[in-house]
């Protein structure tokens, strides 16, 4: 059986002062929370102040990215391992707005996930196609090359602690949101693409999250699917209230 996780990306937004706020709502209104994982991504200057605000909660701390050195002249970049001093115990890798906006490359977030692993820390690789690709019949080849890049020498060991999180880039902040049955089936396609390139028991137990405009009007239908095993969730993870309804998400019958 397959935890499910409900990750929050909360991107370029809120202060040290709003992250405490919200993560101390979550904080309060997450507590008996125990059947599923809970994360946050704050940015980095909040990533300290939140994690002594979620200390001894169900709530996780993330980092949105990072970079494949531990320490040196990197002008602006930041290791794991110092997001691990920082308190977190994920990274977000390869999300398509560090694919399209910073020309992040299959192989370089593979370098970075190996240096996740490397750390201890564990790490969510992002895939998804554009509206383009799909509409041209090529979102099974991409992202069997965005899972083949990403997880390239990994073995079937340390594919244990990978998350991967599957963004159609069309329905990230469009509003837009894929069917149910649009997600299983990429979500079904990725395990059986895992099964291939490790074993069916790698495929069975790694956890394949949706994400793309999750709402809590939608979250119940899509963990509803076999596939799809929680929600990298975006624009919503900025109200408490709505973040905490996702969380608490219960299955369709």
């Amino acid at each position: 059986m397959r935890k499910p996780i409900i990750a929050g990306n909360w991107k370029l937004n809120n202060t040290i002062t709003e992250s405490r706020e919200l993560s101390t709502q979550l904080v309060t209104g997450l507590k008996n929370t125990e059947d599923r994982e809970i994360i946050i991504a704050p940015i980095y200057t909040a990533l300290s102040a939140v994690a002594e605000v979620i200390k001894d909660s169900p709530v996780q701390l993330a980092a949105q990215n990072c970079y494949p050195e531990t320490k040196g002249a990197f002008t602006g970049e930041i290791s794991p391992e110092f997001l691990q001093d920082a308190g977190c115990q994920y990274v977000i890798l390869g999300h398509s707005e560090r694919r399209q906006l910073m020309g992040e490359t299959d192989h370089f977030i593979n370098q970075k996930l190996f240096k996740v692993l490397e750390t201890r820390l564990k790490p969510i690789l992002c895939i998804g196609e554009t509206l383009q690709e799909r509409e041209n019949g090529q979102m099974l080849e991409v992202l069997s090359a965005q899972i083949k890049g990403g997880l390239a020498n990994l073995t079937a060991a340390e594919m244990a602690t990978v998350v991967i999180a599957y963004e159609p880039v069309w329905a990230i902040g469009t509003g837009k949101t894929a069917s149910a049955d649009q997600a299983e089936e990429a979500h079904a396609f990725i395990r059986r693409l895992l099964q291939d390139l490790f074993n069916p028991q790698v495929a069975d137990q790694t956890r394949i999250l949706y994400g793309g405009s999750v709402k809590p009007n939608n979250v119940d239908e899509l963990m509803t699917q076999a596939d799809i095993d929680g929600a990298l969730v975006g624009g919503a993870s900025l109200n408490a209230e709505d973040f905490i309804r996702i969380v608490q998400f219960e299955p369709l019958s």
